[in-house]
């Protein structure tokens, strides 16, 4: 048996024991070090998400760990080897795979979704989700390869150039890495967030970081020389962040939606075909985005330890969705698998 935190119902998670699962032909058993509490596990948290999960659900997709044992048929990995997860399982078969799309599949099984997740002491997974992480990489840094991932996805998706002026809406954690990946990209990156509490850590990340209760909109104009800005993110899954982000951007600007927004939003079209601007979707990711993550991460171009608020047990992971659900006093809540977890990471 192995314990494990389980979504049972709206607002109301328990941590449990769950069966150990035996690797068969393909799969590997993990044991998780860490995982980190996402927006989405929020929405599934909020009960927002019934009608695609099964109760009780094993959350968390954000993890890193280690090798624990192989089925047959796997080569290429050994016990104690470090590891982080691309939760993606696809069919290979529907109209997206065959178009060379397989993240976004018809029937695709996102694990920790659609089939339990990394919040537990024991994983098995497909080997050909597995992603390897350098042995310099601390654990519980690497926890945010996954999120950094979705940042890497999203500023490709939204085809951010050197030189280009950007305005992420939301400065949550995968606000703030995606306004990271923009400047490693050789961007301008500007970002609009209404907590105090976020504003302050974002600028102690030597980032420009505005509060949402400003005039963004002339604050854009007197960067941009009246221009507006190249692209702009919505992150904040918020009304008055679609506005937000549509009102920014300049002529034949881009607007990328990197938000789950659970119900549908108002959206000025006048204003797209006034200015002939370009709505791109960008949702999840593939390998070369998890493998660009690995890097940004571990040569520090992405500073994790300085997003992590704070580190619980699974016993205490409930209360930590309690204080995620609060608002803006923490950035990125870690849930620690195992006993050992900070001998293991280091």
């Amino acid at each position: 048996m192995t314990l494990a935190v389980r979504y049972v119902g709206p607002r109301t998670l328990d941590t449990a024991p769950a069966d150990t699962v035996t690797p068969g032909p393909g799969e590997v058993e993990l044991a998780p070090a860490y995982v980190g509490i996402c927006g989405t596990d929020l929405h599934i948290y909020h009960g927002d998400m019934d009608q695609r999960v099964d109760r009780p659900a094993v959350l968390g997709h954000e993890m890193s760990g280690r090798v624990v044992r192989t089925g047959p048929g796997v080569e290429g990995w050994q016990p104690g080897d470090a590891v982080t997860v691309m939760p993606l399982r696809w069919d290979d078969t529907c109209p997206a795979c065959r178009s060379g799309h397989r993240h976004i599949c018809h029937d695709l099984d996102f694990i920790g979704i659609d089939s339990p997740g990394a919040m537990q002491q024991r994983w098995t997974v497909p080997a050909s989700t597995l992603v390897r992480l350098p042995a310099s990489l601390v654990l519980d840094r690497a926890a945010l390869v996954e999120p950094t991932a979705v940042a890497v996805h999203d500023v490709r998706r939204a085809a951010v150039s050197e030189g280009e002026k950007v305005v992420v809406v939301g400065g949550g954690p995968v606000g703030v890495l995606t306004a990271l990946v923009t400047r490693a990209a050789g961007a301008e990156v500007r970002i609009v967030e209404p907590s105090l509490r976020r504003r302050r850590i974002v600028e102690g990340l030597g980032l420009t970081c505005w509060s949402a209760a400003d005039d963004v909109q002339g604050m854009v104009r007197r960067w941009t020389a009246d221009a507006g800005a190249d692209v702009a993110f919505e992150v904040s899954g918020a009304a008055g962040g679609v506005t937000t982000a549509v009102d920014v951007l300049a002529v034949r600007g881009r607007l990328c939606m990197v938000a789950i927004h659970p119900r549908p939003r108002e959206m000025d079209l006048h204003r797209f075909f006034w200015r002939e601007l370009t709505l791109v979707g960008a949702r999840l990711y593939d390998r070369s985005d998890f493998e660009r993550a690995v890097a940004l991460v571990a040569d520090g171009t992405v500073p994790a330890e300085r997003l992590i608020s704070q580190v619980v047990s699974l016993r205490q992971a409930p209360k930590a969705f309690e204080a995620l659900e609060s608002g803006g006093d923490v950035m990125k809540i870690l849930v620690r698998c195992q006993d050992d977890a900070q001998g293991v990471a280091s």
